[in-house]
């Protein structure tokens, strides 16, 4: 099935190639005047291909339409916010990502998460939260702002605390055993989540490993009220905002919901991890 962020190229695709052929001119003849290969026209006109604002620049020129040039690159701006590749994001280091993911969390009333290996950023102590970026940095080669990003992401917490929201959030029990940043760092995680049970604003549950599954964990994802959903991958951060979309997350995960632990059951998951970390 077609994507928002697909469907989105393949606009951006289909406006470019109505000015090549505005501009009377062919694949070959088009990639001669801009010096690239003749399958990169056909790639962008396909939406094989992400066009960057140079690219559009380039293109604008050389088929005589730079009225032409806004309009592309408003198109392709939509389309990143949908697709926003963890290179570009953390080009400018981890700390303006954090207080970009605020301001998106400050605008929904209703969040719901959920984990499968890591415990969120919104539950993270700074411990847990260092080690993090400071091997995200090392693995994606980006600014190593890793104290502003920690300070920044203890400040993502204090929504926690605000009337008129509500975080109903799901971690996988996996999360609980995934030893990041050593057995003391854990130790202390594993506190704060405890500590989170009960907390007026949270609904914090834990589906666990015992748990008989018609549908199986696959990546985390959250979901800002029923406008959006953010999903995460190793190289890029995807928001989804077609209704289809949306739908489909939300159902997984009321799936999810039904089967998770809370309250003292879910007291007894976050204790057996703990004590597996005391032995």
């Amino acid at each position: 099935m077609s994507t928002d962020f697909q469907r989105a190229r393949e606009a951006l695709g289909a406006r470019l190639r109505e000015l090549r052929t505005e501009a009377h001119l062919t694949h070959r003849e088009l990639a001669a005047r801009l010096g690239w290969a003749h399958s990169k026209i056909s790639k962008l006109e396909t939406g094989k291909q992400t066009a960057s604002v140079a690219d559009l620049e380039a293109w604008a020129r050389e088929t005589e339409a730079p009225e032409a040039l806004t309009e592309l690159k408003n198109s392709l701006r939509r389309l990143e916010t949908q697709y926003r590749s963890w290179r570009r994001q953390l080009a400018g280091g981890h700390k303006a990502v954090q207080e970009a993911a605020l301001a998106d969390e400050e605008r929904a009333t209703t969040i719901r998460v959920y984990e499968t290996s890591v415990v969120p950023g919104i539950f993270q102590t700074a411990d847990y939260a260092r080690h993090l970026f400071t091997h995200s940095a090392q693995l994606r080669r980006s600014p190593r702002d890793v104290e502003d990003a920690v300070r920044a992401r203890l400040r993502r917490q204090e929504v926690l605390y605000q009337a008129g929201q509500k975080y109903h959030v799901i971690i996988w029990e996996a999360a609980l055993h995934a030893v990041i940043g050593g057995p003391e760092v854990m130790i202390g995680q594993l506190d704060r989540l405890a500590g989170i049970i009960g907390l007026g604003t949270v609904s914090f549950g834990i589906l666990p490993f015992s748990a008989s599954l018609d549908l199986t964990p696959k990546h985390g994802f959250w979901i800002h009220d029923e406008r959006s959903v953010v999903v995460e991958t190793l190289s890029a951060e995807m928001e989804l905002k077609d209704s289809e979309d949306i739908a489909l997350y939300l159902r997984l995960w009321d799936y999810y919901d039904q089967v998770a632990l809370y309250g003292p059951a879910a007291h007894r998951l976050l204790a057996r991890a703990r004590h597996a970390l005391d032995n």
